[in-house]
């Protein structure tokens, strides 16, 4: 037990000493609270507007596709070291883990994951008849019974003709 005593007293001396820290801190330490010290304070900027909008979600998707690529690299790297040592079983892995991640990559260049411009809304022609509006469409629940039917229930009732 006797040489474990220098470790029991250096670690009472560390905790008076954080403890007297505290206590000196508070009694010694000036209080002028100012606007500017209660204020946030980050990198020297002061915050003078509302923080912007979220950011879009493609900007996590490109992230995430680095994420992705970084990863293949990181598998590549080992393998390029041992080519010679894995033989064909190590090619036929690589080409098949190669081939799904530029399988995936040409789905997002296909969704437009990558494109920045503004959305292109895509219309089949024919898919949607010019006469679905809302009022054809959806039924109003809880009107049935009253006196007074709003105009887009009627124009649903009557089927679109009096709007």
């Amino acid at each position: 037990m006797g040489q474990y005593l220098p470790i029991f007293v250096l670690l009472v001396l560390a905790v008076l000493f954080g403890a007297g820290s505290f206590v000196a801190s508070k009694l010694l330490a000036p209080r002028l609270p100012t606007s500017a010290k209660l204020g946030p304070y980050e990198c020297g900027i002061e915050p003078s507007r509302e923080p912007p909008r979220r950011f879009s979600v493609r900007f996590y998707l490109v992230a995430m596709i680095f994420i992705v690529f970084d990863v293949e690299v990181m598998f590549l790297f080992p393998f390029s070291t041992v080519v010679d040592e894995v033989g064909l079983f190590g090619l036929v892995a690589v080409l098949i883990f190669s081939v799904a991640l530029f399988e995936s990559f040409l789905y997002l260049l296909g969704n437009g994951a990558l494109e920045w411009g503004p959305v292109v809304r895509k219309v089949i022609p024919g898919a949607v008849a010019p006469s679905r509006t809302a009022a054809t469409t959806v039924r109003r629940v809880g009107t049935e019974g009253r006196g007074r039917v709003p105009a887009m229930a009627r124009a649903a009732d009557d089927g679109g003709a009096a709007a």
